[in-house]
């Protein structure tokens, strides 16, 4: 019986298969990724996805919430985050990197005053900033070819920095 090391416990062979089989047949390559949120009193909502245990949102008591879950933006800054990590292990393996350690820090700024109906505007983030500290015995070097890498193909990333259409309809 063998045993496969598995560099930052990624496993390669899946990621492999994978890129294999969008090469071969590049429609495998396009994917739809679905959540449903229900609302569950005062700011508190929920969202599925897929076969999880639903993620709880609220706001905090300074914006009339609970305070009993994060609140959507602070979800939208850790999916960016989650997003970044993904990336970094994914690259990192194919790299023969060894991670020891990778922290993400995201923080962003709003202007409350379009959300609470003060203003007309952009009532989004103006800027997000990510700070991310790797520990691994790679150079210099290989650290910045792998974040380079990272931020070239993150889709949250891209999703985030780029004016992307949303349609938000009401249902019949």
């Amino acid at each position: 019986m063998t045993t496969q090391v598995r560099l930052n416990d990624v496993d390669i062979d899946a990621v492999g298969a994978l890129v294999g089989a969008v090469q071969a047949d590049a429609t495998k390559a396009a994917t739809t990724w679905a959540a449903h949120v229900t609302w569950t009193g005062g700011f508190r909502s929920e969202a599925r996805v897929r076969g999880f245990t639903p993620t709880p949102s609220d706001e905090p008591t300074a914006l009339g919430g609970g305070d009993s879950a994060a609140n959507p933006v602070e979800q939208l800054l850790s999916a960016l985050g989650n997003c970044l990590a993904v990336g970094y292990a994914a690259n990192a393996t194919v790299a023969g990197i060894r991670l020891d350690d990778l922290r993400i820090d995201l923080k962003g700024d709003i202007d409350l005053r379009v959300f609470l109906g003060l203003a007309e505007g952009h009532a989004g983030f103006d800027s997000i900033t990510a700070k991310v500290t790797i520990s691994s015995p790679a150079s210099r070097e290989e650290l910045e070819t792998l974040h380079a890498k990272v931020i070239g193909s993150s889709p949250v990333g891209h999703t985030l920095g780029s004016a992307v259409p949303v349609t938000i309809e009401l249902a019949g």
